[in-house]
């Protein structure tokens, strides 16, 4: 976490936390979703504005992380902005080099620990730094993976992968208690 996101926590440690304004998509793309993107549909249906500022994407990706109900978030100086996901909390991209190097959408890299195959085909790596799914670009590489033996997918209905990993889709005030929340969505 950023020095500056640190300071803001303690000079202001009582800032409501925020809902329904930042998304996660299955390609590691960030969404802003005002008051009219969220009464407009649901995400990932209704997505919102991407976000595409370089230095605004390595701010977020420095300061995201979870909170201990399995709900992430992007600390923003004092206030949590909770994000909605639509797949998982990382979205992985693999390298065709020696080993299939894996590195998160935020530029972390990870050690695959398992591998899961969804009711759709979706492959999803646990990682040691935490869940997420295959980037849909890198699936012919992650299958060369496979075909070589490096990681043996099970398989697994999605709906049973956040409790089995520990994370929410979609974080609420009553999921994270004695928050106050700037919006609900």
């Amino acid at each position: 976490m950023d020095d500056i996101v640190k300071a803001a926590l303690l000079k202001w440690p009582h800032v409501p936390h925020c809902y329904g304004w930042l998304a996660l998509d299955a390609r590691g793309h960030w969404y802003m979703r005002d008051d009219r993107i969220q009464a407009a549909g649901p995400f990932p249906q209704v997505k919102g504005s991407r976000i595409a500022h370089d230095k605004l994407l390595a701010f977020i990706h420095r300061n995201y992380t979870h909170d201990e109900h399995g709900a992430w978030f992007f600390q923003n100086g004092p206030q949590r902005v909770y994000v909605e996901l639509e797949a998982a909390p990382y979205v992985w991209r693999i390298d065709a080099a020696a080993g299939w190097p894996v590195q998160a959408h935020t530029g972390q890299p990870a050690r695959v620990q398992g591998s899961w195959l969804d009711e759709s085909g979706r492959l999803f790596l646990d990682t040691d730094l935490g869940f997420g799914l295959v980037h849909t670009l890198d699936t012919g590489i992650a299958a060369q993976a496979v075909e070589a033996g490096a990681w043996a997918p099970g398989e697994m209905p999605f709906a049973d992968m956040p409790g089995r990993f520990g994370y929410t889709l979609r974080p609420r005030q009553e999921a994270t208690p004695g928050a106050a929340s700037r919006r609900e969505g």
